[in-house]
């Protein structure tokens, strides 16, 4: 148990970032929610080869303990990630952290006739994959303005790590978890920052599975039952009956949920039974246990620079050595609040994917110059008031960050651009897990 353990605080903290501290380290041993043996499934990627054999997983032999131990990928660092974001923005809609948040709005668009797209929510610097960068939100508008074109949109643009200020002020999560700003007006050359925060899941000694599948028709419906033909004039839908079939070069067009190859077969519109299959490439794993490790780098953040204050004023002098290692400290406690808050959520990657910790949460904290870590125990309360602590004291030594929600709603030729997709979808234009 880690009941021994001094927490976590504040002052424990500033001591980290200011001095000669590495990293702050968690290294958490996990088990299959099933118990030893227990199959599980882990991301697949594009089919590969490896020791001889195709597969769909991510695997890879590493050393442990001196020895090449063969591995699988379980949760990669960019799902990680989103993983820790999303347990920050839960946090923050319950009112139990004050962040800065850039979200755009589908909700707050009159859309009259046209398809509304209302169920797509509130998407939020949290969530985009590009953070305060993303497509999403610079398509939209704040106020009658695009967002770039505003000016929080020009001071992020301007800002670098070396100027991180109006990073920090707006969206200080992407200089913990990284951001490339490559869709503003300098593309390529935006500006790049670190990630200071990494997390990566990986079971050990790793064998591949195999997956078995089938279907029984309750209707019966058998597979010589057809052609289906795709039905004149209504899009995506299907007719036995050749005299309603739309005609291309005088002869009726084969139904397909996907393309316009298909076969006109019962299975193009989900019916009929699919034979028993074995699939050996993406047929679960079984391993030993897995592995969470968590790092946050010190020296990342120390790359960072604050050469004004959040509303662009100088800090100069003894004023900027205090408010640079107060924003530091700020950033390296939202980066130990999603460690704990993530940890909260458990491991459910996906399905058959359930893991379970065997052990409570530990945080290490490593020195440049080797040593004994020192180890602390951090709840997420105590991670939610360290945030808090840390940005009051950030806040008094001259940079605030802006807790109000910075609220845009998306531009009409942004709408318009998802109504479309969606409509090419429904029509079977576009295969929705193309690419899955």
């Amino acid at each position: 148990m880690n009941n021994d353990l001094p927490t976590l605080d504040l002052a424990t903290l500033e001591e980290a970032v200011r001095g000669t501290a590495a990293a702050f380290r968690t290294r958490t041993r996990l088990e299959p929610a099933g118990g030893n043996g227990d199959k599980i499934f882990p991301p697949t990627y594009l089919p590969n080869d490896h020791d001889g054999q195709r597969t769909k997983y991510a695997f890879e032999f590493r050393r442990i303990n001196g020895e090449e131990v063969p591995t699988v990928l379980l949760d990669s660092v960019a799902s990680q990630a989103n993983r820790m974001e999303e347990s920050l923005r839960a946090a923050w809609e319950e009112g139990r952290l004050k962040l800065p948040v850039i979200s755009v709005d589908f909700g707050s668009v009159d859309y009259g006739d046209d398809e509304s797209l209302v169920d797509l929510g509130k998407i939020t610097s949290l969530d985009a994959p590009h953070r305060a960068a993303d497509a999403l939100l610079r398509d939209s508008l704040l106020g009658d303005t695009f967002f770039r074109h505003s000016d929080v949109g020009r001071a992020i643009t301007e800002a670098r790590p070396d100027h991180a200020a109006p990073i920090y002020r707006y969206c200080p999560t992407a200089l913990v978890f990284g951001m490339w700003d490559s869709t503003g007006p300098k593309g390529g050359l935006g500006s790049k920052y670190q990630r200071a925060l990494t997390s990566e899941i990986v079971g050990i000694n790793a064998r591949p599975g195999a997956k078995v599948g089938s279907r029984i028709d309750p209707a019966g419906i058998e597979k010589n039952a057809g052609p289906l033909f795709a039905k004149k004039g209504s899009p995506g839908e299907w007719t036995v009956n050749r005299d309603e079939a739309e005609q291309k070069k005088g002869k009726p067009v084969p139904y397909s949920r996907r393309s316009d190859k298909g076969t006109g077969a019962p299975s193009e519109a989900n019916h009929g039974n699919i034979p028993p299959t074995l699939d050996h490439e993406a047929g679960g794993v079984t391993i030993d246990y897995a592995i969470q490790t968590q790092v946050l780098s010190l020296p990342a953040l120390r790359r960072l620079w604050f050469r004004t204050r959040p509303d662009g004023s100088p800090l100069e002098g003894q004023e900027r050595a205090t408010g640079q290692a107060a924003a530091r400290t700020a950033l390296a406690a939202l980066g130990l609040a999603a460690i704990a808050l993530v940890r909260r959520q458990g491991f459910d990657l996906r399905s058959r994917s359930q893991l379970v910790a065997t052990e409570p949460l530990v945080v290490e904290l490593l020195d440049n110059d080797g040593g004994e870590p020192r180890r602390f125990r951090l709840s997420p309360d105590d991670a939610l008031e360290l945030v808090d602590a840390a940005a009051r004291a950030a806040a008094k030594a001259g940079m605030p960050w802006q807790v109000e929600e910075l609220s845009l709603t998306p531009s009409p030729k942004l709408v318009a651009l998802i109504q479309k997709s969606r409509a090419q979808v429904v029509e079977g234009e576009i295969d929705p897990e193309e690419g899955e």
